[in-house]
């Protein structure tokens, strides 16, 4: 039966066409520091680091797979501990890339052309040499002015200024809209750049809402923003908590699953 499992999962991960995976054959290049080990029916290559620790231990990540091991221990125990936990190497791998390529999909090009999520729809981004000013939105399309010799960089940080600033005006309606319909409201707010929070509430009555919520739907924007609100009558998430929170905005679960399952390490 393992030996099953461990074919299914292998062809699970031919059918993503993993470039971790080579399935007919070994690599003819393989990386320094890198080693090649048949798993199954698949070859995965992964790097492998000496250290003074006592056992051996595997890490999977969006870089691939990397053992780390003893000094002493030799390269055959290193495979043999490999081969006893292929059907967890394979999984993690499958589950990685397809993490990775869900994260690139969703990551905004800055370019000419490309699209971007803003609040549940898509904007095309359009460089106009000769229009001057702060970026206008027509339709579904945001039309930025630069110079015909800007980077990308350029078009990047004038963009993401455009939706700051729409990050404020968005922001302080909705924070009205819980104030006027539910009487919770911060002493102050300001907005966060944080790579890995979108919000945050402190002990003093303030909280902190990341601008690039913008590129989410509008309910994902008011779950995030009733979590903090509720974060005012409850420090904590236990029961009383999500109870406040169900309050100010009924349908939290579908939001929080919605929010879990996005990347949160996404290039906005």
């Amino acid at each position: 039966m393992a030996l099953k499992r461990l074919r299914q999962l292998a062809d699970a991960a031919l059918q993503l066409t993993l470039p971790l995976f080579e399935p007919a054959a070994p690599p003819a290049v393989v990386r320094a520091g890198h080693r090649v080990l048949r798993l199954g029916d698949q070859f995965v290559e992964y790097e492998l680091r000496r250290s003074r620790r006592r056992t051996i231990g595997f890490v999977v990540d969006d870089r691939g797979l990397s053992v780390t091991a003893p000094r002493w221990v030799a390269q055959s125990e290193i495979d043999s501990a490999l081969a006893e936990r292929a059907d967890w190497v394979l999984r993690k791998l499958v589950e990685w890339r397809d993490y990775t390529r869900r994260r690139d999909r969703l990551a905004v090009r800055w370019e000419d052309g490309a699209t971007m999520p803003f609040l549940g729809r898509d904007l095309v981004l359009r460089v106009c040499a000769g229009h001057r000013g702060k970026p206008v939105l027509v339709e579904s399309t945001l039309q930025v002015g630069l110079a015909p010799e800007a980077d990308n960089d350029q078009l990047r940080d004038v963009v993401q200024a455009w939706l700051q600033q729409r990050a404020r005006e968005h922001f302080a309606v909705r924070i009205d809209h819980f104030a006027r319909e539910h009487g919770v409201s911060p002493r102050r707010w300001a907005l966060s750049s944080a790579r890995t929070r979108w919000g945050s509430c402190a002990a003093d009555g303030s909280i902190r809402l990341n601008w690039r919520l913008m590129h989410f739907p509008p309910e994902i924007v008011d779950y995030v923003i009733a979590h903090e609100l509720a974060h005012l009558r409850e420090m904590n998430h236990g029961p009383q908590f999500w109870s406040a929170v169900g309050e100010l905005f009924p349908e939290w679960q579908r939001a929080r699953d919605w929010l879990r399952g996005f990347p949160d390490d996404i290039t906005f």
